[in-house]
C-alpha cells in the first residue's frame, strides 16, 4: 500500500472507532479494529490496530499501532502501545479471507443479547439483508479469547459469511473497508432488533429458500462464488428451541413469554 492509502486507513479506523462508541456498541475498553496493510500475495501479515486498554472514543491516529507476525511471534513495529489480546482472532480472519481488508469486533446490545442467550438471529427473513450479508449469519461457539480452536471456528464461519455472532462475545464483521464492515455490523444489529419485535408479535417468518438463493446471488460479483450455509455439529439450535438452554433447556423459560410479560408490565 502507498503511504497515502495507509494514512487514509488510519483516519478511517479512528472515525469508525469513535462511531462504535457513539452508537453504544462498545463500552469501557471493549471492541477492537484492525486493517491489513499487506496486499494479497505480499509477505505478512502487517496489521494496523486499535490499541488495547483505550476507550474507542479516545482512539487517535497517534495511538494506533502496527503489528507484524514473524515465526509465530507478534511484534509492535509502529506506535508505543500494546496490541489487544484478541488479535489472533483478526489474524485468523485475514488468513481465511484474503479478499478482506478490515475486521471489526464490537458488542451492539441487541445482537450481542442474542449471542449471550445462545440463540441465532433468525436470518434470512428480509430481502435486502440477504443481498448485503449473504444467506447465513452463523453463531460461533464459545471459546476463551485467544483460544486457537476459537480462531479456527471463526475462520470456518467466515468462509460462509461476512458477519458472525460470537457466543457470549459479541459480533464480528469483515469487509473491504471500514465503512463496509461498519455497515454490516449496523445491519446485524438492525436485524436483531427487528427479530426481537417480530418474536413478540408471534414469530419470525423465514423467506422462501428459492428467493434466498436468488437474492444471495445478487450480492456477489460474478467472479466470486456464492457462500452457502454449511451446518456443522457446532451450530446452535433454532430460535426458541429448548435445546438452546444450558443442560438441554429444561430449566429455561420460554423467551417469548418472558419478553411479552415484561412488555405488559411497562404498559
Amino acid at each position: 500500500m502507498t503511504p497515502a492509502m495507509i494514512e487514509a486507513l488510519r483516519r478511517d479506523l479512528v472515525h469508525t472507532s469513535r462511531a462504535l462508541h457513539a452508537r453504544g456498541w462498545v463500552a469501557n475498553h471493549d471492541g477492537n479494529l484492525s486493517a491489513r496493510l499487506d496486499d494479497p500475495g505480499e509477505p505478512g501479515p502487517r496489521v494496523l490496530c486499535s490499541p488495547t486498554a483505550v476507550s474507542k472514543a479516545d482512539v487517535t491516529p497517534e495511538s494506533l499501532i502496527v503489528v507484524v507476525e514473524d515465526q509465530g511471534q507478534r511484534r509492535v513495529v509502529e506506535g508505543t502501545r500494546r496490541a489487544f489480546s484478541e488479535l489472533s482472532l483478526h489474524l485468523a480472519a485475514f488468513e481465511a479471507r484474503p479478499d478482506i481488508r478490515v475486521v471489526l469486533h464490537a458488542h451492539p446490545p441487541t445482537a450481542t443479547g442474542f449471542a449471550v442467550a445462545g440463540m441465532p438471529i433468525p436470518h434470512p427473513f428480509m430481502a435486502e439483508p440477504v443481498v448485503s450479508l449473504g444467506p447465513t449469519l452463523p453463531v460461533v461457539p464459545w471459546h476463551r479469547p485467544g483460544d486457537a480452536e476459537g480462531d479456527r471456528a471463526v475462520a470456518r464461519a467466515l468462509a460462509q459469511a461476512d458477519a458472525v455472532l460470537l457466543d457470549r462475545h459479541g459480533v464480528l464483521t469483515v469487509g473491504g473497508s471500514f465503512e463496509q464492515a461498519l455497515l454490516r455490523m449496523e445491519l446485524v444489529e438492525h436485524l436483531a432488533r427487528v427479530a426481537l419485535v417480530a418474536q413478540q408479535l408471534g414469530g419470525v417468518r423465514p423467506l422462501p429458500a428459492e428467493d434466498v438463493a436468488a437474492l444471495a446471488a445478487k450480492g456477489r460479483p460474478p467472479s466470486e462464488p456464492a457462500r452457502a450455509p454449511a451446518p456443522t455439529p457446532d451450530d446452535p439450535p433454532a430460535w426458541g428451541s429448548p435445546a438452546a438452554a444450558p443442560g438441554g433447556g429444561h430449566d429455561r423459560p420460554d423467551l417469548r413469554s418472558v419478553v411479552t410479560d415484561a412488555l405488559r408490565r411497562f404498559q
